[in-house]
């Protein structure tokens, strides 16, 4: 899992430990590995952990070609409080002392499963007008955000004390979708509030939470030359995509950009516009491309090689 020039080529999936951003574990691991071109995808807030895929190489090319959808989450939760950032570390809003049920809050929960309109918190780093919206937020300002289109394929609830009104959620969503403010909409639906008090990403980007290392256990399997045995394959990445491996001749024209015509793969290709994961001759994952049947073209859509 190298190439030529960088050394480190594939994914690391870390468990981001808490009070960290997700730069800030960028910047370490470029320090441990000495390595300079290093990427993740999905941020996660500082207060949270877990699941952050760590793209070494030329892998970082993929960093914006991870699922959107699926990422899983598991969150603990207060109602009857609100605050300004939607989770336990910010400002009081507003306090209520209106009881809720279990089965209220199952019921609750669940109309907002499925298609949502959500509004981005003001503590985010969604940038209007060219700054972000905490920087604004932390200049007393608040301003009108737009709503955007989410999707929520579940919202559990794991654990809930009816008498504190605490416990925890786990969640599958989409790309963007903030679990905060989704338990702050859940609490003003409830008429009382809520907010999250701890997030744990427990699935992103095709890994779950047991395959992470922590940034101590790459920087101890870095001192000892041990690290490629946590590095993962990139086209682990894409494992749900049908399979092309080239020949010999034809492997070397597609790394010099060459669009082959669809015969030269080798492969019968059903349908245009659908994605395949492409080897060369010897095994090596070249990357990603479509085949287009009108112009009887297969064209790399990003080359890894």
């Amino acid at each position: 899992m190298s190439d030529n020039t960088n050394g480190l080529f594939g994914v690391i999936p870390v468990n981001k430990p808490s009070g960290w951003t997700s730069f800030d574990v960028v910047a370490k691991l470029r320090g441990i590995l000495k390595i300079r071109r290093i990427g993740h995808s999905g941020t996660l807030d500082p207060m949270a952990t877990g699941v952050l895929p760590v793209f070494l190489g030329k892998a970082t090319k993929a960093c914006d070609m991870v699922k959107a959808d699926g990422k899983e989450y598991l969150a603990g939760f207060r109602l009857g409080i609100t605050t300004d950032t939607q989770d336990i570390t910010g400002e009081v809003l507003s306090r209520s002392g209106r009881n809720v049920a279990l089965s209220e809050l199952e019921k609750t929960a669940e109309r907002f499963v499925g298609e949502i309109m959500q509004i981005p918190p003001m503590y985010s780093a969604v940038k209007v007008g060219g700054k972000k919206l905490y920087e604004l937020a932390r200049e007393g300002k608040t301003i009108e955000r737009e709503a955007k289109k989410r999707f929520v394929d579940f919202i559990k609830i794991e654990d809930y004390n009816e008498q504190t009104r605490e416990g925890k959620m786990s969640f599958s969503v989409s790309k963007g979708t903030y679990i905060r403010t989704l338990i702050n909409d859940i609490g003003e639906a409830l008429q009382c509030g809520g907010v999250m008090t701890s997030l744990v990403r427990t699935r992103a980007g095709g890994f779950d939470l047991p395959q992470c290392v922590t940034v101590d256990e790459i920087a101890a399997l870095a001192e000892s030359g041990e690290i490629e045995s946590v590095i993962k394959p990139l086209s682990e990445m894409f494992s749900s995509l049908e399979k092309v491996t080239l020949g010999n001749r034809e492997t070397s024209l597609y790394k010099n950009g060459v669009k082959l015509r669809i015969s030269q793969t080798g492969t019968k290709i059903p349908q245009g516009g659908k994605s395949y994961a492409v080897f060369g001759c010897e095994g090596e994952f070249l990357g990603i491309a479509a085949a287009d049947l009108e112009k009887n073209e297969f064209k790399s859509i990003k080359n890894f090689y």
